[in-house]
């Protein structure tokens, strides 16, 4: 298209773009989306749990106490009851190490890119790339409003618990089981979301590939905490052993 005649239309509020614009502007799109929201491609499996950890699960569950349902959730829960979120203070391994159970999780799953100190962590992760176990996708972190793009999960829930036992537990105890790397997991923040407090029988992973894992956490951390398990997520975590 010659100059004058692409202007006359311009000036009519026309424009027509050619093949190869079109297919660059949607590239261009794509891209800006990707960076937007911090989502890349699928990564495709989760690795391989050694077949040790796997022994040892299914042992651990069929050891543990099964309970016909979940119990009706007690109202009386309260978030606090478990201690102030991200405490340093507590006898969970890898606590009193002068940074939060937060910090030291994104130090642990990201590919860590820069740090800062903040009042609870002189290490504190600033930026860094996620791949969140629950999708197989890519997360950018950056740390400021964007920050909940990365969210930590417990992989047993702290309600969940509290209804099948925690409640009587003492204080300290609770403080450790919130802050216990072995229940703890960084995520995508929309899985989180979703999965919310909700045990095995309804929620699992987006990721088939990463039920193994998953499952071996969860039957390992109930084992721990000498909690039982409600029979519809029992079978979910049997299935998702044997399949390892």
């Amino acid at each position: 298209m010659r100059w004058r005649d692409w202007h006359a239309r311009r000036r009519r509020g026309v424009v027509r773009l050619t093949i190869r614009q079109w297919g660059a502007l949607a590239v261009f799109a794509l891209i800006a989306l990707v960076v937007a929201v911090g989502v890349g491609p699928p990564r495709g499996n989760a690795p391989r749990v050694s077949a040790v950890r796997v022994m040892q699960a299914r042992t651990a569950l069929a050891a543990l106490a099964t309970l016909p349902n979940r119990p009706p959730h007690d109202t009386a829960y309260d978030r606090d009851a478990f201690g102030t979120a991200w405490t340093d203070a507590s006898d969970a391994p890898g606590a009193g190490n002068n940074c939060d159970t937060r910090n030291d999780i994104l130090a642990r799953d990201l590919e860590v890119s820069g740090q800062t100190a903040i009042t609870s962590c002189p290490r504190a992760v600033s930026a860094g790339v996620l791949t969140s176990p629950y999708t197989g996708r890519s997360v950018v972190f950056e740390r400021g409003r964007a920050s909940a793009a990365v969210q930590i999960d417990h992989v047993v829930p702290l309600s969940y618990a509290w209804d099948l036992g925690a409640k009587a537990w003492p204080r300290a105890r609770r403080t450790r089981f919130a802050n216990d790397p072995a229940n703890l997991v960084a995520v995508d923040g929309p899985s989180n979301q979703a999965k919310s407090d909700a045990e095995p029988a309804v929620w699992m992973p987006p990721l088939d590939g990463f039920h193994c894992q998953y499952a071996v956490q969860f039957v390992t951390v109930l084992h721990m905490y000498g909690l039982p398990v409600d029979e519809p997520s029992r079978a979910v975590l049997f299935h998702a052993l044997a399949a390892c």
